[in-house]
């Protein structure tokens, strides 16, 4: 059974953060950065981000941070894991975004890093799905349970359902999907905002799927699979709740979220969740970045040693 957890994490240190982002126009937990204030939110973008690699290294998390590419704008470029992906057979995942200004934040380098002590036996590039309008934005659109190849995805402008079941005949995943309102009656626009699955239990807001047969089957999924669902309010999930994960330290396993999140769960959602929480306080890139501590995370699962093939679907 494949894993659904990893200690190893790669993140992007970002430069230009909120600088001329249009991302906020289908994002609505995004708040577009004043052009007089840009400079000042973005370097204290680095400082937060500069705060959460320090406590997730103090956690025992292996994290490989790339800096920012140099001469291009990539204002969302905090957010690696919308653009691949990585898995235990040694596949690594390019996808199609919706914005044509994040397109440009895929880089080769990453891969090349990433090679150099890992085992990537093959490449799969999406990114040509842009053409026809074939949309998936990583594991920001597709929240996976890799143990039971299920992939649960609601449907936005940065998931189309096309793409995302594309997606699951290529990798062998059964598909799940929803539409998912926020609390002002929004489209939300990544799944990993509502959704949140671990070993053994699910961060999830059932609220937010409104058409009852979608709900049944999502909640049934989660169900059948064994993971524990601990239910989150709209309130909530505009706290960045949903917006976790589970990762396995050096003392066990562990969840990683935001000190937003962490504050607005209650006591009985932490300790359901069975596992210690790590959290870091990360307000200016939820604000004026519209995602929290998930979104800043590429999983890496790749096994040790490298060389890979190029594929193409």
């Amino acid at each position: 059974m494949s894993k659904q957890t990893t200690h190893h994490l790669l993140m992007v240190r970002p430069r230009d953060f909120a600088i001329g982002s249009p991302t906020h126009a289908d994002n609505l937990f995004q708040t577009a950065a004043p052009p007089e204030h840009q400079r000042e939110i973005a370097a204290a973008a680095q400082g937060e981000f500069d705060k959460y690699v320090a406590v997730l290294r103090a956690n025992g998390l292996r994290i490989t941070v790339m800096e920012d590419q140099e001469g291009i704008a990539t204002p969302d470029s905090v957010f690696p894991n919308n653009w691949f992906s990585t898995h235990e057979d040694g596949l690594y995942v390019t996808y199609p975004m919706f914005w044509p200004q994040r397109r440009i934040e895929r880089r080769k380098d990453v891969l090349d890093v990433l090679d150099q002590d890992h085992h990537i036996n093959r490449t799969l590039a999406l990114e040509h799905w842009e053409n026809d309008g074939r949309i998936l934005e990583g594991t920001g659109s597709l929240v996976l349970d890799r143990q039971n190849k299920i992939a649960y995805a609601c449907h936005s402008e940065r998931a189309s359902k096309a793409a995302v079941n594309d997606w699951c005949l290529a990798m062998e995943y059964t598909p799940i999907t929803f539409d998912a309102l926020d609390k002002r009656g929004g489209v939300i626009y990544h799944t990993n905002v509502m959704l949140a699955v671990g070993n053994n239990a699910a961060l999830v807001c059932l609220d937010s799927v409104r058409d009852p047969a979608e709900k049944e089957i999502l909640t049934n999924s989660l169900a059948t699979t064994g993971k524990k669902i601990i239910g989150l309010s709209l309130d909530q999930v505009d706290g960045f709740a949903g917006n976790a994960l589970e990762v396995v330290t050096p003392n066990g396993p562990a969840w990683v979220m935001s000190s937003t999140a962490f504050n607005v769960l209650d006591p009985a959602q932490k300790e359901a969740l069975g596992a210690p929480i790590i959290h870091a306080p990360l307000p200016v890139i939820e604000k004026y970045g519209g995602g929290s501590a998930r979104c800043m995370i590429s999983e890496i699962f790749l096994p040790e040693n490298g060389g890979y093939n190029n594929l193409r679907l």
